[in-house]
């Protein structure tokens, strides 16, 4: 008998880890994400050390665990732990070992760690310093350092891009130091990955300062990514807007860039016709990411919110296509990312790889600071148990009257039955319908229950690629943990 292929969904992890700012890279015959490492019902952003996954890249639902790759009292700057390790990249360097780049939340200093293999133990290399040894703009009134974004281009030049740009003017840290986060830079370094190679320049200006430059309304904040494509640099970065990530293109690395578009939004937002966070598909927060080819097709790798609150978030990824002109079109958030095609049309899902999630068509943006943002009736993503407990028990919780799930896309080929796995105090029903402004093709009874219970109902759905959303109508609330097709 033939063996089923195993299914790639969104997220691309298992349900217990929490992988943002994801990094794609392909080394050898396996591809690497690199990324921070959010806690499940953290109380800040990037509170574990850094781990890696891989998966071979003819089988991008296979991911292995790495294991922890760099922990956060390895730099000598923070061996009580305190500090938090956020958005990193790593670059292989022309001497072949990989070069890890961090910055610890706040403090404003770009360090390096360094490995003979992509996902070993990386150890402590030392920070972006100066010709002199100095540690990099460390004065006030410097540019702030944050998410570095690494290439080691063809000729074997090495560039650091970087920069932090929120509305306002000047932020002050906690040293009592203030720093200029005023736009994106571009460093570049000498071989030895860490010292300053001439004077960085600044290449994206913030918001407010860019008149004039093509990026208005996608003007530069964070997340500064780099990528080359044959003779053009794509350089992927996180808007003024926060849920979108952008690109911009030069045929040079140090000038020249040229607003792109948006590449994905994690509220689908643009897409849909809309630009107004509460018309988002989706809950939105911030966007991390990059692309990667991976056996000829491109991907962009993003993430998403979690547990009503920035600090637990979830790596995703879709399929993305570069035309012959450069561009890269803005694709939509399906629950199918890496798998190649829709789902199979029959089987058991779990109601965590949901893609749009939404109250009344009325959705919402976590906001950094303001902890446990409380929707009171708005559906949310969660879990049972601990952090990082290896076990499938995410779920779609808080699902009141006009909560609505969706899920993207199935093969449906002879499905003639749904059901559904819910919990609760919940008396109604559950209408299916075969896309977000699609006919409703079932609608299963629900009744309280203090258990996983199972619901049926026939199904009515065309054969083909569709779409599957479901609509609480009733009273009480209802926690959803899977649904089931069959022919």
């Amino acid at each position: 008998m033939e063996k089923i292929k195993k299914q790639a969904f969104n997220p691309y992890l298992p349900s217990y880890e929490y992988v943002p700012d994801g990094e794609p890279y392909v080394f050898g015959d396996r591809v690497y994400v690199y990324g921070s490492h959010d806690k499940f019902n953290g109380k800040t952003f990037c509170m574990n050390d850094y781990v890696c996954w891989s998966a071979p890249v003819d089988d991008l639902a296979d991911w292995r665990y790495e294991g922890v790759i760099y922990k956060k009292t390895q730099d000598p700057m923070n061996k009580d732990g305190k500090r938090m390790l956020y958005a990193p990249d790593v670059a292989r360097g022309t001497d072949g070992k990989y070069y890890l780049y961090y910055a610890f939340d706040f403090l404003s200093v770009m360090a390096v760690a360094v490995c003979d293999t992509p996902a070993g133990q990386y150890e402590f290399y030392g920070y972006v310093q100066n010709p002199d040894g100095s540690i990099l703009w460390q004065e006030s009134g410097d540019p702030f350092l944050f998410d570095p974004g690494v290439l080691v281009d063809d000729d074997g030049r090495v560039y650091l891009y970087s920069g932090f740009a929120p509305k306002g003017k000047v932020f002050s840290l906690l040293s009592g130091k203030k720093r200029r986060m005023d736009g994106g830079y571009v460093i570049e370094l000498e071989p030895d990955m860490k010292t300053v190679k001439g004077s960085p320049k600044k290449l994206f200006k913030k918001v407010g300062e860019a008149r004039g430059t093509g990026f208005e309304g996608h003007e530069f904040f964070e997340a500064s990514s780099i990528r080359k494509i044959k003779d053009t640099y794509y350089f992927i970065y996180s808007s003024i807007n926060g849920h979108e990530l952008c690109y911009a293109t030069s045929k040079n690395p140090t000038e020249g860039f040229v607003f792109g578009g948006t590449i994905i939004s994690n509220g689908d937002l643009y897409l849909n016709g809309h630009t107004k966070d509460t018309k988002a598909y989706n809950y939105i927060g911030n966007n991390h990411g990059s692309i990667v080819e991976i056996k000829g097709q491109w991907y962009v790798f993003y993430h998403r919110q979690t547990n009503r609150h920035m600090f637990s978030r979830q790596g995703m990824a879709e399929p993305i296509t570069i035309l012959p002109d450069g561009r890269i079109p803005q694709v939509e958030l399906t629950s199918c990312g890496l798998n190649g095609g829709p789902l199979r049309g029959e089987g058991v899902y779990e109601a965590r790889i949901a893609c749009h999630l939404r109250y009344v068509y009325s959705a919402g943006r976590y906001k950094f600071g303001m902890g446990n943002l409380v929707f009171n009736k708005h559906p949310y993503f969660t879990q049972e148990g601990e952090d990082r407990e290896d076990n499938p028990n995410q779920y779609i919780a808080n699902m009141y009257n006009g909560a609505w799930v969706g899920f993207k896309y199935f093969e449906i080929d002879g499905v003639r039955s749904i059901a559904v796995k819910v919990r609760g105090k919940a008396t109604g029903r559950l209408q299916v319908y075969d896309g977000i402004k699609g006919k409703m093709v079932g609608e299963i009874a629900v009744k309280p229950t203090t258990r996983w219970t199972i619901f049926k109902a026939p199904l009515k759905i065309e054969n083909g690629k569709r779409a599957l959303y479901f609509i609480y109508c009733g009273n009480g609330v209802m926690d959803f943990k899977e649904f089931q097709l069959k022919k």
